[in-house]
């Protein structure tokens, strides 16, 4: 007849947590870290082709295997089986040299000569969102289709900011004249 075990006080999973409960930014932060990596990531391609007139091919290059890195780290915890996490990863792969290969043959020499660098900065910035799109959907990730969607969206608002410039500096340099008149006025 064997003795009955008796529980080990180290391994109890009856214990109360007294740490203070965190904050739904600080388990957002926690949880979704990634996608807003991936999103500010993006924001900077976007700032730094915007602002340089320059597409940027580089920095583009250089965050399409950090997507890709994230979409299989986020994709893991969905499959569970050996064979299906070695088919997320070789078809995470796939997909983004399919994107590299994109986006290289939007910068190549003969297309740049047809396509100015504003226009090159949005195609480069379309291939993105498509594939962080696809990338989430084969990776069953809902958060990821939702940054490419914000990626596509991005497209014609930055298009449209580009062609609006002048008349959004004039519409902000308005309301600071009337926001300083009224503050005199007010102060007076």
């Amino acid at each position: 007849m064997s003795k009955p075990r008796q529980a080990d006080p180290l391994f109890e999973t009856d214990f109360v947590d007294t740490t203070r409960p965190r904050s739904a930014i600080v388990r957002w932060v926690l949880n979704d870290w990634a996608y807003a990596l991936m999103l500010l990531l993006a924001m900077g391609g976007i700032s730094w082709t915007t602002f340089t007139d320059h597409p940027a091919v580089g920095y583009w290059a250089f965050i399409s295997p950090v997507f890709g890195a994230i979409c299989i780290a986020a994709g893991w915890r969905h499959v569970f089986t050996r064979e299906d996490r070695l088919r997320l990863v070789y078809t995470q792969a796939l997909l983004w040299v399919a994107v590299l290969i994109a986006m290289y043959l939007s910068v190549l020499p003969e297309v740049r000569a047809v396509v100015n660098d504003n226009a090159t900065g949005l195609a480069l910035l379309t291939i993105l969102a498509l594939g962080t799109f696809l990338a989430g959907l084969q990776a069953r990730v809902w958060r990821i289709c939702v940054v490419g969607g914000f990626l596509a969206v991005s497209v014609p608002v930055i298009a449209w900011l580009d062609e609006s410039a002048l008349f959004l500096t004039l519409i902000a340099l308005f309301l600071v004249v009337v926001g300083s008149a009224v503050w005199w006025l007010w102060r007076r």
